[in-house]
């Protein structure tokens, strides 16, 4: 389903990056598209924060309620999966194409509205999550593996440069 949303997003979505001849402009906007991403972990802490404090639970420190814990688990799991994803965006953008870098934006889109399904699908039972986290793992998995191509295959002699 992922390469097929991208791929759509990327045919039929009216948009074009700006022209970008440095690896550094590439690394800025790949930090402006980043900045997106962190919106649905940023409500997700909000969200934590106001089900903690409504909470019926009368130690604060003692055990935690089933709907403080999912919002805790989800702004975990999120914070390390978008540290993996910037990371790998950056360096995707350093050997992308110029025609290619629509995808860093529609990447980032893809990595928020998959964070948000997971959270939902966590939310209503823990057996539907896989979904939610397949959208986000496996273009993170692509990601890493045409990373680890770039690198390896197509410019091995500035790996180390």
């Amino acid at each position: 389903l992922c390469p097929c949303l991208i791929y759509g997003a990327y045919v039929f979505l009216p948009f074009d990056a700006p022209l970008l001849p440095t690896v550094s402009a590439r690394l800025v906007y790949t930090l402006r598209c980043a900045a997106f991403a962190t919106f649905p972990i940023v409500l997700g802490m909000i969200i934590s924060g106001i089900s903690r404090l409504c909470s019926s639970a009368l130690e604060p420190f003692g055990e935690l309620q089933r709907e403080v814990e999912i919002h805790r688990t989800y702004v975990s799991q999120s914070i390390q999966l978008f540290i993996l994803y910037f990371f790998n965006m950056a360096v995707l953008a350093t050997y992308l194409p110029q025609e290619l870098l629509k995808l860093i934006p529609l990447l980032t889109g893809l990595f928020a509205i998959s964070r948000l399904i997971f959270w939902l699908s966590y939310a209503i039972s823990r057996s539907f999550r896989a979904f939610g986290f397949s959208m986000t793992f496996l273009p993170l998995l692509a990601m890493l593996l045409w990373n680890l191509y770039g690198m390896f295959v197509l410019e091995p002699e500035g790996l180390l440069s």
